[in-house]
């Protein structure tokens, strides 16, 4: 039998370690690596099991059942609705509105008669009672309890039997192994128990996650392993557009996102959200320039507008974005004084997005040049036009995916000219009806711009 010896785990992550080192092999954090007395090894016997294996085509599928929560947008991300026994964790910052969009989840589902127990450790009862009658989810079904410790929730979902449990927040409930509340072992450990517990009673269980600085689920990557869905709540605190986007789901698709807007009755879902991120001129306007960017698998308008001023530095004149890839605009800049001959060496550039979009696709490149080419030459193009494509360094156009959906939402919006890279004209016969929706295959930049008369004279 093998001797046992003493492990060395980190405090951030909980990796492990045979001896001890100042630096964690994993997280690279300094100093978190501290001694634990390692597990005697155990003799594994073999035991009968409760149920006998069937061939995959006689089990039955009752208990995977889905059962819609209500809220359109979200049962998108799901996959039409909550599955019993499915555990789902859903992550993003504090303030994005997680708490409020849960609450409305559960009341939605209590008042279709079926018991909810939401289980509150960041908040008091009263707190979250007072949030219930501001956004109108105060239901009989609708259990409330503010536990911070893991074996009196158990209590609580053995009392209650419900068929939908919210736990609020994950980081705040306690279990009897060694660490603070919020830490790896105490978030794996609680993890565990409430996917036991789900599995065992066939309950959906959802759990509210913390982040990290940059944004990442905070806690160990073994707690996204131990759960069915993950999802992120994103969205900026100065706009009121939220966005549930699901990165792993086993019960349906991991592309899928859903809209909503936060106001003051709550969370509100965005059925159509194209017009959040575009505006309506009464008349064509220099600097301004639509494109079809890509959600998953769903297509959203996003408008992107730019100004060019005489820069007060000639020598380092400013670059400034918002909602956009910093870098890659850069690139496309480059490529504009280059190969379209605009002259932007002594001028700064602000480029920005409509409505708090940010929009990483590529496919914005073309939509991000015609916009400083218009704003740098003070000439603005044919007002429902928009632009998709990838700009290369030798300033040609390149295919984007998803076009055939980005051409149907842009004619269905109303749009009368589209910009797309060249060879993509057999994708067009896959778009059902395009309405009045002219589709112009360009090869170069310097092209796209000479169709819309963007061009130095």
């Amino acid at each position: 039998m093998a001797k046992n010896q003493d492990t060395y785990h980190c405090t951030e992550c909980g990796w492990t370690s045979t001896r001890w080192v100042g630096r964690c092999g994993e997280c690279q954090t300094w100093g978190s690596v501290v001694e634990r007395g390692g597990a005697s090894p155990t003799q594994v016997t073999t035991t009968r099991p409760s149920a006998k294996a069937l061939p995959i085509s006689q089990v039955r599928m009752d208990a995977a059942r889905r059962y819609p929560t209500n809220i359109g947008e979200l049962d998108r991300v799901l996959g039409d609705g909550l599955v019993p026994g499915a555990v789902i964790l859903l992550a993003g910052e504090p303030g994005v509105g997680k708490s409020t969009l849960l609450l409305d989840v559960a009341a939605k589902w209590a008042s279709s008669r079926r018991t909810t127990l939401y289980i509150s450790g960041e908040e008091s009862a009263a707190q979250v009672r007072m949030r219930a009658e501001r956004t109108g989810t105060v239901v009989d079904d609708l259990f409330l309890a503010a536990e911070t410790d893991l074996g009196t929730v158990l209590g609580h979902i053995e009392d209650v039997s419900p068929t939908l449990v919210v736990i609020d927040s994950v980081q705040t409930i306690s279990s009897g192994t060694d660490g603070v509340p919020g830490g790896p072992s105490q978030v794996r450990e609680v993890t565990s128990a409430l996917a036991r517990v789900a599995k065992r009673e066939n309950i959906a269980i959802v759990i509210v996650g913390h982040v990290t600085k940059d944004g990442s689920i905070a806690g160990p990557r073994t707690m996204e392993h131990l759960v069915d869905v993950v999802l992120t709540f994103e969205g900026d605190r100065h706009s009121g557009f939220r966005m549930v986007r699901a990165t792993k789901n086993r019960y349906g698709p991991a592309d899928e996102v859903g809209c909503f807007e936060m106001n003051e009755r709550g969370i509100v879902e965005v059925p159509d959200p194209s017009g959040l991120f575009t505006t309506r001129h009464e008349e064509p306007v220099p600097g301004t320039c639509v494109t079809v960017t890509m959600e998953g698998r769903r297509p959203l308008l996003a408008e992107v507008q730019a100004l060019v001023a005489e820069s007060a530095n000639q020598k380092s004149p400013r670059r400034n974005t918002h909602g956009l890839d910093g870098s890659r605009m850069a690139m496309v800049l480059a490529v504009l004084e280059r190969k379209a001959k605009l002259p932007l060496g002594g001028h700064d550039v602000y480029v920005s997005t409509v409505g708090g979009a940010r929009v990483t696709d590529p496919s914005v490149d073309l939509a991000v040049a015609i916009a400083v080419a218009s704003a740098g030459f003070d000439r603005h193009h044919p007002q429902r036009a928009v632009a998709l494509g990838e700009v290369g360094l030798a300033g040609d156009l390149r295919r984007v995916p998803g076009v055939e959906r980005r051409l149907a939402e842009a004619a269905r919006l109303g749009f009368e000219l589209a910009l797309i890279p060249n060879g993509s004209r057999d994708v067009t016969q896959k778009v059902p009806k395009l309405g009045g929706l002219k589709v112009v295959e360009v090869p170069t930049l310097t092209d796209a711009l000479g169709i819309l008369d963007l061009r130095r004279p």
